[in-house]
């Protein structure tokens, strides 16, 4: 039988994107999904120092109703990969322009 190797970094990630999503999908009733609430608690909890930084108290509410592109008023898994895509992108950006500047 052949050894199963051990997941690759990128493996990890995807894993751990998966397993963050259904720790809080759920909880309202559909696993499959994250509630108004569960997005808010998710992103209270996971992305604390970004939702702190924010002025605005409205922001997200508005992320959540630009996330939704169904308009279901839940985020499903495809809407919440958009969500830590646009924020990975977001954080590449300025790691690209903090190094430009440094050169």
């Amino acid at each position: 039988m052949a050894k199963m190797s051990s997941p690759t970094e990128t493996e990890r990630c995807i894993e751990s994107l998966i397993a963050v999503f259904q720790r809080y999908a759920g909880k309202d009733g559909n696993s499959c999904k994250l509630s108004k609430t569960e997005f808010l608690t998710f992103m209270n909890t996971e992305l604390a120092a970004f939702t702190k930084n924010q002025k605005d108290p409205g922001v997200l509410d508005r992320m959540m109703k630009k996330l939704d592109t169904n308009s279901d008023g839940q985020l499903d898994f495809q809407e919440f990969l958009n969500l830590t895509g646009g924020l990975a992108i977001a954080c590449h950006d300025s790691f690209l322009r903090s190094t430009h500047f440094q050169k």
